[in-house]
């Protein structure tokens, strides 16, 4: 017999956030000179996380054995908002919390993670969006419409607007994005 006792075992690599003596990674967001730096474990990003580890894998280490990963392209907001609350909390214990969270921020959640190949994640989002949010993603269809084309990760989603499409189909073609919408969507 097998004693699974998860909540403990989340709780402690929780608490890597708060060690300011053993992390290893600075993950740099935003241009500089406003890049703002948060701390991590290579450890925990590479067994975590395919993005991370391919980022870790080509990164030498500077004097005091630190490697820094720059996200340039997310913006320093998109990054706290997903990191303080959502993506490291996620990395590290295993737990996300939807509840009082702006759909908005979940759709770009989703995004960002399946950007980071937290595939259990991404589909967990997607399907919640799916289930709980259709409302927001019908009053945000074409936003919705083109991201989940932009990756083919996004099968669920990608499904979700073409029957949207066949049922109402004025919803696309009547679209002030019509004209912008990629050719493969």
């Amino acid at each position: 017999m097998a004693i699974k006792l998860f909540e403990k075992l989340s709780n402690n690599f929780l608490e890597f956030l708060n060690d300011d003596e053993d992390f290893n990674v600075i993950i740099s967001v935003g241009e500089s000179p406003n890049a703002k730096n948060f701390r991590a474990h290579s450890a925990v990003l590479r067994h975590r996380s395919l993005y991370f580890r391919n980022e870790l894998a080509n990164i030498n280490r500077d004097k005091n054995n630190i490697k820094t990963v720059n996200l340039k392209h997310i913006t320093i907001q998109q990054f706290e908002i997903i990191s303080s609350n959502y993506i490291i909390l996620y990395i590290y214990g295993g737990i996300i919390s939807l509840e009082n969270v702006d759909t908005s921020v979940i759709f770009n959640l989703m995004v960002i993670t399946c950007e980071f190949l937290f595939e259990e994640l991404t589909k967990r989002l997607e399907t919640y969006l799916i289930e709980a949010k259709a409302s927001w993603l019908r009053l945000h269809f074409s936003e919705v419409f083109q991201k989940s084309f932009q990756n083919n990760k996004f099968q669920e989603l990608q499904n979700w607007c073409n029957d949207i499409i066949v049922k109402h189909p004025e919803k696309f073609f009547e679209s002030e994005d019509f004209t912008s919408i990629q050719e493969n969507a």
